[in-house]
Formats: C-alpha cells, structure tokens, sequence
C-alpha cells in the first residue's frame, strides 16, 4: 500500500473532466441530427484526437495487440457507440437530469452482474445498495405517484437504463481486459464505436437529410473534441496521480452537475419525490464504490 497524496493539478485535470462529461446532455439537445450521426461523428472525432494527443504527447506505443485482443476492444466499442444512442435518444424523451440518473443505475447492474462474471458473492452492504438504488430508481420514474409515468417519459426511462446495461458491458469487458494502456484502449474503442455506427447509418438511411450548418458543425466538433477526446485525455492524465479514494468521489461531480446544469440551463428541475430518489441512487453507487478500484470506465 502506498500513502499517495493527490497532486493539485491532476485534481483540477480531473475535476474538469467530470465537468465536461456533465454537460454532454445539455449539448445534445441543441444539435440537430439523429442520436446514431450523433455517436457515429463523436467516436471518430473522439478517437482521432485521442490518437494524436497520445503521438504529440510523445508517449510510448506499448507493443501491438494481439488479434483476439482488438476484436473484444472492437465489440466493447460497439457496445459503447449503442450505448451513446439509446443516451442520446433518452435525451429527447425525458429530462436530462431523468436520464443521467438512470445511466447511473450501471453500479447496481455490474454489482448483480458480479456474482456470474467475476465468482464474487455480493456483501451484505451491497445489496442493501443494490435494494437502495432500485428504490430511488423507482421514486424517479414515477411508478410510484397516482397517476403514473407518462407514456413518453417511461420511453426516456427504458432507453436510459438500456443505456446503463451497455454501459455495465463495457465496465465488465474493461475490467477482464488487464494489461492494456488505458489510452490505447480508449482510442481503440472509441474508434471503432465510430467505425460501427457507419453501416448502422447507411442500413437506416442516417446520413440522409443531414444539414450541417456552420452552429451544427460547431456544435458536432465540441461533442467529439471537447466532451469526447479532450475529456478522456484529462481523465486518464490525472488519474496516475490521485487516490483510488479522490477517484471514487470526485466521480459524482458528472452526475450532479449534470442534474444541476439540466435544471439552470434547460430548466428541467426534479421534484421532491425525484431528488429523493437522486439521492438514494447516487448515494448507494457512492457507498458500494467506496475504497474499490481505480474507475474501469468506459467512454461515457
């Protein structure tokens, strides 16, 4: 055990990453493309600029991966770019703040998951926050109000939590995947979630009635520059030099910021009854996370 301290500078790397991740929801409502063009331009944007970040930065190629190796990277991607578009098209059927609470419903689903994958029995804390989250998740949707979700709003729900099984894929996949440099991982995987939305766009017609006005292009670039390469740089560059402990709790600056520009920017505030259930949800993931790993996080 080493008693590292955190450095200043990665603290703020790393705090402006979580920032920028938060605002991914509020920037995907003023881009007026579909949710699939959408994931398609931010994984080849993302990845390009990863890739030449870590060429610039002068960092050292670790030795070429394997064939079996890229194709489990090229699924996850997969995985990732499908993931970025059921997100997306939660967006546009609920608040983002609803959203992103159910994408954080990913802690409970790897913990469930752990058992089968990793041959790890659950603590009783974990399925006390496994039994928390669900009643949170519960208190957001509104099943529990008189008259029940509306029909639109339960769709958001159902995409954002489709959303979250991916992403827990992509956690469980990463996490059996030890040995590889987080940036060669990350670029591979965000390449191809890019590579793969291709045919998915040309099957359904996606580049079709796309105008990429100047605002568009604009907009596109900051989502795959900014919230995408520039986020996941300054992610993984401040990591070596924080605390596994700074990591886990410093991650929630994403979902609460999230919730709290949704609701000054967008004006989508939650109610009561849904701040509870934010609580509860955040909270359980906080206390099921607490003094684990280094995140295993996949591009969000």
């Amino acid at each position: 055990m080493t008693n590292k301290t955190d450095d200043r500078g990665s603290l703020g790397m790393f705090v402006a990453s979580m920032l920028i991740f938060g605002t991914i929801g509020v920037v995907r409502r003023f881009i007026p493309v579909s949710s699939a063009f959408l994931a398609f331009a931010r994984g080849i944007l993302g990845g390009l600029f990863l890739l030449a970040f870590v060429r610039l930065r002068g960092r050292k190629a670790s030795r070429p991966m394997p064939p079996r190796l890229l194709t489990r990277l090229a699924l996850t991607g997969a995985m990732i770019g499908f993931n970025w578009v059921l997100l997306f098209e939660a967006y546009r059927y609920t608040t983002v703040a609803i959203a992103t609470l159910c994408y954080y419903m990913q802690p409970t689903m790897v913990m469930l998951l752990s058992p089968a994958v990793f041959r790890e029995r659950l603590s009783g804390k974990q399925l006390i926050c496994v039994l928390v989250s669900v009643a949170g998740m519960a208190l957001i949707s509104g099943v529990t109000g008189g008259d029940g979700p509306g029909r639109q709003h339960m769709t958001g729900i159902l995409l954002g939590l489709g959303a979250a099984a991916l992403y827990a894929g992509v956690v469980i996949a990463n996490k059996k995947t030890q040995g590889v440099d987080a940036y060669q991982r990350t670029t591979v995987q965000l390449l191809a979630a890019g590579v793969i939305m291709a045919p998915y766009l040309l099957l359904t017609d996606g580049f079709s009635g796309i105008v990429c006005t100047p605002s568009t292009l604009l907009l596109l670039l900051v989502a795959g520059i900014i919230h995408t390469g520039v986020a996941y740089a300054l992610y993984f560059g401040s990591m070596e030099r924080l605390r596994v402990q700074t990591i886990a709790m410093l991650s929630y600056i994403d979902p609460v910021s999230a919730l709290l520009f949704s609701a000054l920017l967008l004006k989508e505030p939650l109610n009561g009854t849904q701040l509870i259930g934010a609580c509860l949800i955040m909270g359980s993931a906080m206390v099921s996370e607490t003094g684990i790993r280094k995140a295993d996080r996949g591009a969000d």
